[in-house]
């Protein structure tokens, strides 16, 4: 057994046997109310899930096994220069709960680049595929066509004690994600760049690598993939990408289909497609401006108008957080190092300085702060990497690592097949009846 894999299964079989306990004592413990709001609204905020991997503070913001951004930037192994943390730190600590050494990220990428094996029926899946077909399109049915190397359905299949399914999860997460920046480049190349693609560069790490496939070269954009793909990693189980993987994994399907599925929920307007909606915005902002540079009068009237015609600004409000989005206060601060005479760069620090006040001044804004949509799509403009389509596969590479790894987590605890119960509308109008009663009965007593 690898050294990770025996790390994640002590820790794991000691949490399981804990929450056994905690499940037989407390099972009845009431947790939480339930309002009709949260019923008709999406459950919004519910308390529902297991999910180990990170949790999401309205006021400090996410915070990966108990650790901030800030902390994790300054705790996490380093990249070649020095500077941004290495994803493969971080998915060691979502599965572990433990910071990595050096030497322990060293094996993990190691691990991730010979396992890097992608069978040609994936790549002639993608190539069967029309060239203007979306790029998250194609990313999810690459990802599907790679579900021939499941070793949870192999196994399975074969016939699997429960206690163990969290072991063939291990490997196709680890298999998976060892693949993922490979599928992606080869799409954006072949979409984007004539299909001239790019082959590995077995020296670099997970995401050096990806940077160098992506045929955007230099240290400072590598540097950019290593913040970018560690921030985006996780942010709790009830966002939509997450929750999705959740409950189509809860259902014991492999890691394949889970995330397939958890990628095309992130490819919805509401979620994951945010990041390309915001650089749309701004360009369309740009162009009825007539400069690169507007002014902060300019960028306030172009708010206002944007507000007066009903519409939302992109990249600004976000369903649990109350504060400035830790990523996005991460991303600035690496464009402040690396870019800070970026154009685009400063247009995106200009809004940053012109919209909270204007959503707050509306008094019905529970957050005019922007989210780490706001500031992502700029710097990717800033290197180059100017196709929004492709804007949320990068996303979708990132977020496997913490849907995977929480995936590797709900097995290893057994957790059970996710089933809330529905209700219909006429169920809601019986509830409301006596309440609705009660006003009338309090009058014709009055009146008596």
């Amino acid at each position: 057994m690898d050294p990770l894999k025996q790390k994640f299964f002590e820790k794991s079989s000691k949490l399981r046997d804990e929450l056994r306990a905690i499940l037989k004592k407390h099972g009845t413990k009431k947790v939480d109310d339930v309002t009709l709001a949260q019923v008709i609204g999406g459950a919004r905020g519910i308390k529902m899930m297991i999910w180990e991997t990170s949790r999401l503070d309205p006021v400090h913001g996410i915070h990966f096994r108990g650790y901030s951004i800030p902390e994790l930037k300054e705790l996490l192994p380093k990249g070649d220069c020095g500077k941004q943390p290495r994803p493969e730190g971080l998915f060691w600590l979502m599965l572990t709960g433990d910071i990595p050494t050096d030497e322990e990220v060293r094996w993990l990428t190691d691990q991730w680049t010979h396992r890097c094996v992608i069978p040609q029926h994936v790549f002639d899946a993608i190539d069967a595929l029309p060239v203007e077909t979306h790029a998250m399109t194609q990313y999810s049915i690459a990802i599907s066509a790679m579900q021939t190397e499941s070793v949870f359905a192999k196994r399975y299949n074969e016939g699997l004690n429960k206690n163990e399914y969290w072991d063939p999860i291990y490997e196709d997460t680890m298999n998976l994600i060892a693949r993922l920046p490979r599928i992606a480049t080869y799409i954006y190349r072949r979409k984007y760049h004539g299909g001239d693609d790019i082959p590995r560069d077995f020296s670099q790490d997970w995401a050096g690598n990806f940077a160098h496939m992506l045929g955007i070269e230099g240290e400072d954009f590598k540097s950019l993939m290593r913040l970018y793909l560690t921030i985006h990693a996780d942010h709790e189980g009830g966002n939509a990408s997450a929750h999705t993987t959740h409950l189509v994994g809860s259902t014991l399907s492999d890691p394949y289909l889970a995330l397939a599925a958890g990628m095309n929920s992130l490819a919805g307007p509401l979620h994951g497609l945010a990041n390309q909606e915001v650089i749309h915005w701004i360009n369309n902002m740009l162009d009825a401006i007539g400069t690169k540079t507007p002014t902060t009068e300019q960028i306030t009237n172009y708010v206002n108008s944007t507000l007066a015609s009903g519409r939302v600004i992109p990249g600004y409000g976000h369903a649990v957080l109350r504060r400035p989005d830790p990523r996005f206060m991460a991303q600035k601060a690496f464009a402040e190092e690396y870019c800070k005479d970026s154009d685009i760069v400063n247009v995106i620090w200009k809004v940053f300085e012109v919209v909270p006040p204007i959503l707050e001044s509306l008094g019905k804004v529970k957050n005019p702060w922007p989210n780490v949509d706001a500031h992502s799509g700029a710097l990717l403009v800033h290197y180059g990497l100017k196709e929004y389509g492709f804007y949320t596969v990068l996303f979708g590479v990132s977020r496997a690592l913490g849907v995977l790894s929480a995936m590797c987590w709900s097995r290893a605890l057994g957790l059970p097949l996710e089933r809330p119960k529905s209700v219909t509308t006429d169920s809601i109008k019986e509830w409301i009846k006596p309440e609705a009663k009660a006003p009338a009965k309090a009058k014709a007593k009055k009146q008596k």
